[in-house]
């Protein structure tokens, strides 16, 4: 049997994202708190002759390598795994895997949200989920999905993080905090909305119970633990498996009043409350209610984030040309300011051909004059989400009934100089930029607090504020600059 590791046992962080995974092992105590990555594998998509997919099991063979190595550097004291939300496995009555999951950014999406609100009315369906409104939620997914024989033959639906900690473990259970973003969960009651899914015509049967962060998910199988050379009764530990609700959690706010912006593919922007906003302004101004930990709600709305700048190195590596972060950053440190201004909202953003194409057709269509160089599109981009993450953080206040006196923002893009104090200038507050690793740090805190190390959720973000590098900006420049390049992108 496993027992209470002793003070030198790691938690295993596995960490999933868009391009690429990680296992980070952490290392807990009083005032103690370092993370190492043990290993690291792409996340590449396929696209099949009927669609774009993840490739999970690819996924999987490099979290076990990378428990594995895990291994190699002493003792685990439990597991823990997150990754993005809304995609989801379908398995049949034996458990087995019903193809490869969908990607978000598959093709087979369009159209399926205005049949779904057809037959459940946008109002009804908020009032229940709170979920804002994008064409890839889970429920839209499904409405897309439910053709062919993988779908007679389903009888679970499991997102992906519950999908490999049933692979790990043979035990089934939906987190919450990712159960709260698929569109089926009821936002005010904290369980799977019977409502919903039998509208939908989906079966309720479908959707395992819920599980908290901090619950225990099972214990490796036999097969798993000799694979990775972990003891057998290693625990996984359930933790806020959406990358968001992890991230939130390590926060290191120390007092009340944050915001807060997760950013790296895209930019979480938003708050902490104790309940969610239902209300239809806050419907049409297109909130999201999600759980985080401890019951709290995320009330936040998605931006596009790094994803506008990484695509739009794609398009000048595809011409021949492979700048540096760092020299594109310096360029558009000396560009024009406000030169050219996009809305990172904008869905032609989602998944473009060619980013910079994409943007030069929507500076043209709003009379704007595209940029003469990569730094010129590397300032739009990052001025255009400075004022993205001002406008969403000022209407979620409004909306909550909330004041804000500072922003946090963490995650990879709080690495980014410009955009930290681009957005300090913007929002006119202070900024607190870091820790970069804050969906790790979530994940392995929380299951050091399952396993008594750490006291509550205020304790826990105290640790992370006293342990880790964390970079100030105060706002600066002129104000009114910044008022006027919003009212530019004020929407109608």
């Amino acid at each position: 049997m496993f027992v209470t590791p002793h003070r030198d046992a790691a938690f295993a962080a596995v960490d999933l994202g868009a391009t690429s995974g990680r296992v980070i092992t952490g290392l807990v105590g009083p005032e103690r708190l370092t993370l190492t990555e043990a290993h690291r594998f792409a996340n590449v998509p396929v696209r099949l002759p009927d669609g774009l997919r993840w490739d999970v099991l690819g996924l999987y063979r490099g979290m076990l390598d990378g428990l594995r190595a895990a291994a190699r550097r002493g003792p685990v004291a439990s597991v823990g795994i997150d990754s993005w939300a809304v995609d989801y496995g379908l398995l049949d009555a034996d458990g087995a895997l019903l193809g490869l999951p969908f990607h978000y950014r598959d093709g087979r999406n369009a159209g399926a949200a205005e049949r779904v609100l057809a037959m459940c009315g946008a109002r009804d369906l908020y009032a229940v989920s709170g979920v804002q409104h994008l064409p890839f939620n889970t429920l839209f997914q499904l409405a897309a999905h439910r053709t062919g024989a993988q779908w007679g033959a389903a009888r679970t639906m499991l997102m992906i993080p519950d999908l490999l900690t049933y692979w790990l473990t043979g035990s089934m259970g939906a987190e919450i905090t990712n159960a709260s973003t698929t569109g089926l969960f009821d936002a005010s009651a904290g369980d799977w909305s019977r409502a919903l899914i039998g509208r939908l015509g989906l079966e309720r049967s479908w959707f395992p119970p819920l599980r908290e962060p901090g619950d225990p998910a099972g214990t490796l199988l036999p097969h798993v633990a000799a694979y990775t050379d972990l003891p057998d009764g290693t625990p996984v530990t359930t933790v806020a498996s959406h990358d968001t609700a992890s991230a939130v959690a390590a926060v290191p706010a120390t007092g009340p009043g944050f915001a807060y912006v997760s950013c790296g593919t895209w930019s979480l922007a938003g708050l902490e409350l104790t309940g969610p906003v239902l209300t239809e302004e806050s419907r049409t101004a297109n909130f999201t209610n999600e759980r985080g930990v401890d019951g709290t709600v995320r009330y936040l709305r998605n931006i596009m984030g790094m994803w506008l700048l990484e695509e739009c190195r794609r398009s000048w590596e595809r011409q021949g040309w492979a700048p540096g972060l760092g020299e594109l950053l310096a360029a558009a440190a000396r560009a024009r300011p406000f030169a050219a201004l996009i809305d990172p909202d904008d869905e032609r953003f989602l998944a473009p051909d060619d980013m910079v194409s994409c943007i030069d057709d929507r500076l043209v269509a709003s009379g704007q004059v595209p940029p003469d160089g990569p730094g010129g599109y590397v300032r739009c981009v990052l001025e255009s989400l400075a004022l993205a993450h001002r406008r969403t953080l000022r209407e979620a206040a409004s909306l909550a009934g909330r004041e804000v006196n500072r922003i946090h923002i963490v995650g990879g893009g709080s690495r980014n100089e410009l955009l930290c104090q681009w957005t300090a200038d913007a929002a006119g507050l202070p900024v607190t930029a870091g820790p970069a690793e804050a969906t790790a740090l979530g994940n392995i805190l929380t299951q050091a607090r399952a396993r008594g190390l750490v006291d509550d959720l205020t304790s826990l973000r105290q640790l992370v504020a006293h342990t880790q590098e964390l970079r100030h900006y105060t706002p600066r420049g002129d104000q009114r600059a910044w008022d006027g390049a919003a009212a530019r992108l004020r929407r109608p």
